[in-house]
C-alpha cells in the first residue's frame, strides 16, 4: 500500500528521524579516537583499521540485510538491526580494550548499520509512489548526514561529564528509540514479487543493468572519500587545533559536528541542481570539485583554526553535493522487484570502499611521518579523492 502527499511528508519525516537517532554508532569510535589511539598505543593504519572495521562489518552484512527486503517487509529487518547495532555499541563500551576487540564491535555495530541504512530508504521506497520524485529520497539521504552531525555533538558533551566507556554505552539508546519509533508508527507492507525473491540476492541481473553499475561504482568512490573523512576528521581538527595561533572556541568533535552539518544542505540542493543540469553532468562536476579539494583541506592544518573550519566545510559540501543525486538515481534505474538486490550491490560497494578509506588514509599518514606532520595529514586527504578523479575519468557513463 503506498502514501500520497501528506502521508508521504509524514512518512518521510518518521524516517529521517529515525535514521537519526540511528546514526550514534558511526560516531561513537572517530569522537574518541585521538584518546583510544593513545590508551591503546595504535599507529596510523591501526587505528585506521578499527575505523574501518564498521564498514568492514557493514560490507559482509549488508547482501543478507538488505536483499532480504525483496523478501520481507523491510520495516522488521530495520528494527532488527537497530537492536544488533546497540547491542555492538554496549560491547565496544565496556569489553573493547585494544586493536582487535574494538575491530570486532566496530563490526557488530557496522553490520547492525547495514539493516538500517538502506532497508530504511526500501520502507520509503516500498509505501511512497514511483512517480513522486526524488525529494523525499534526498531528505532521507541528508539525514545520515544530520543523525552524524548531532552523534558528534553528543559525543563531545557526553565526553565533558564522563569516561568514553559510559559516553559510548549512552549513545546506544539512539539505536533502540529507532527501533521502537518504526516499529510503533510504521504499519506492514509487503514487497513486491517476494515470493520469486532469494534471501541471498543474485548481483548477476543488477549488473545487467549499464546505469545501475555506473551509479554503484560512483557510490563506491563517493564513500571512499565521505568514510575517509569522517574516520579521520575529528583527529585532524584536534591537530590542527595544536598548531593555532589563537584558541578555537570550539572542541574537536563539535568542529567536526559543525562541518558536517553544513554540508548536509548540499545533498538536498544538489539533487535539485541535479534534475535541472542532467544527473550525469553534476555528478561529475561534484566528483572533479571534491578530488581537488581534498588537497586544499589537507592542506589547512597550520593554518588560522578558522580558515581550517571553512575549507573543511567547503570539502564537505562537494563531498555531499553529489550524494542524493546517487542514491536517487539507483532507486529510480534499478527494476522493482530487483531493488533489495540493487540497494545491497550499491551498499556493497560503497561501505566495502568505506572499510578500506580509513586504513589506507592511516598508511600515508604513517609513510609520510606520522601524525605530527602536517605534510603526511595532506597526504592522507590525498588519498581521499583520487578515486573520484579516477570516476569523473572513466567510470562516468551511463550514470
Amino acid at each position: 500500500m503506498s502514501v500520497h502527499n501528506g502521508s508521504t511528508a509524514r512518512l518521510t519525516l518518521l524516517m529521517c528521524a529515525a535514521e537519526v537517532l540511528g546514526m550514534t554508532s558511526l560516531a561513537a569510535y572517530p569522537s574518541f579516537l585521538t584518546e583510544l589511539s593513545a590508551l591503546w598505543s595504535l599507529s596510523g593504519a591501526e587505528a585506521g583499521f578499527i575505523g574501518g572495521a564498521f564498514f568492514f562489518g557493514y560490507m559482509v552484512a549488508v547482501p543478507f540485510l538488505s536483499g532480504a527486503t525483496d523478501r520481507v517487509d523491510a520495516r522488521l529487518v530495520f528494527v532488527l538491526s537497530n537492536l544488533l547495532m546497540a547491542l555492538g555499541m554496549v560491547g565496544f563500551a565496556f569489553a573493547a580494550h585494544g586493536l582487535w576487540s574494538a575491530a570486532f564491535f566496530q563490526a557488530l555495530s557496522g553490520a547492525g548499520l547495514a539493516g538500517c541504512y538502506m532497508p530504511g530508504l526500501r520502507v520509503l521506497a516500498d509505501r511512497v509512489p514511483h512517480d513522486a520524485g526524488t525529494r523525499h529520497i534526498a531528505f532521507y539521504t541528508s539525514s545520515f548526514g544530520i543523525g552524524t552531525s548531532g552523534a558528534l555533538l553528543l559525543a563531545g558533551a557526553l565526553g565533558r561529564h564522563v569516561d568514553w566507556h559510559v559516553a559510548v554505552a549512552l549513545m546506544a539508546i539512539g539505536p533502540l528509540l529507532a527501533a521502537a519509533l518504526v516499529w510503533l508508527r510504521v504499519g506492514h507492507v509487503a514487497p513486491p514479487a517476494a515470493h520469486e525473491a532469494r534471501w541471498l540476492p543474485r548481483f548477476g541481473p543488477v549488473l545487467a543493468h549499464p546505469r545501475v553499475r555506473s551509479l554503484v561504482s560512483g557510490y563506491a568512490v563517493h564513500c571512499w572519500e565521505l568514510f575517509g573523512l569522517r574516520s579521520w576528521l575529528v583527529a585532524f581538527i584536534a591537530f590542527g587545533w595544536t598548531l593555532s595561533a589563537s584558541t578555537p572556541w570550539l572542541t574537536p568533535t563539535e568542529a567536526a559536528a559543525l562541518v558536517m552539518l553544513l554540508g548536509q544542505p548540499a545533498s538536498i540542493l544538489g539533487n535539485e541542481a541535479a534534475s535541472r543540469v542532467g544527473r550525469q553532468r553534476w555528478i561529475v562536476w561534484m566528483m572533479i570539485a571534491s578530488g581537488l579539494m581534498c588537497w586544499v583541506a589537507g592542506a589547512a592544518a597550520g593554518g588560522p583554526w578558522w580558515l581550517l573550519l571553512i575549507l573543511l566545510s567547503l570539502y564537505n559540501v562537494t563531498v555531499m553535493a553529489d550524494s542524493a543525486s546517487l542514491t536517487a538515481g539507483l532507486v529510480h534505474a534499478a527494476p522493482v522487484a530487483q531493488r533489495g538486490a540493487a540497494m545491497a550491490l550499491y551498499s556493497l560497494g560503497g561501505f566495502g570502499a568505506g572499510f578500506v578509506a580509513p586504513l589506507v588514509f592511516g598508511a600515508a599518514l604513517d609513510l609520510a611521518g606520522g601524525t605530527t606532520v602536517p605534510l603526511a595529514w595532506m597526504f592522507g586527504f590525498g588519498t581521499l579523492g583520487a578515486g573520484c578523479l579516477l570516476w569523473a575519468m572513466f567510470g562516468r557513463r551511463a550514470a
